[in-house]
């Protein structure tokens, strides 16, 4: 973990955040500027950078079944949802912590941004 990442403290604890759920290797969260009526943050609670950096080919993956759970929870699995990594800034990525946005609860335009 990255004593200063914004993400990696709030998976210490350090920072409050609005926990959604937990797993063994990750933490989702609210985002604290929805972009959408459901928008959730999955991490890693491993730091690292972003998805070029990742050294887990399957972490995306448990990132995404998380997500996934998350959605079936919250109501949107059957209306929808979306999905999105952002990597690096040109991407939007603020955060460098591999992060997922779960994003739902209303329809999606396409293409986005």
């Amino acid at each position: 973990m990255s004593e200063s990442c914004l993400f990696c403290r709030i998976v210490r604890g350090e920072i409050p955040a609005k926990i959604v759920a937990e797993s063994d290797e990750c933490v989702a969260f609210r985002d604290i500027n929805p972009q959408a009526p459901v928008h959730v943050l999955v991490v890693p609670r491993q730091h690292v950078g972003s998805l070029n950096d990742s050294p887990d080919p399957t972490l995306l993956g448990r990132m995404a079944l998380l997500a996934a759970d998350i959605a079936k929870r919250e109501g949107i699995a059957e209306s929808g949802y979306r999905t999105v990594v952002n990597t690096n800034a040109d991407a939007g990525q603020t955060v460098f912590h591999i992060h997922l946005h779960l994003l739902g609860g209303r329809a999606m335009g396409w293409p986005p941004g």
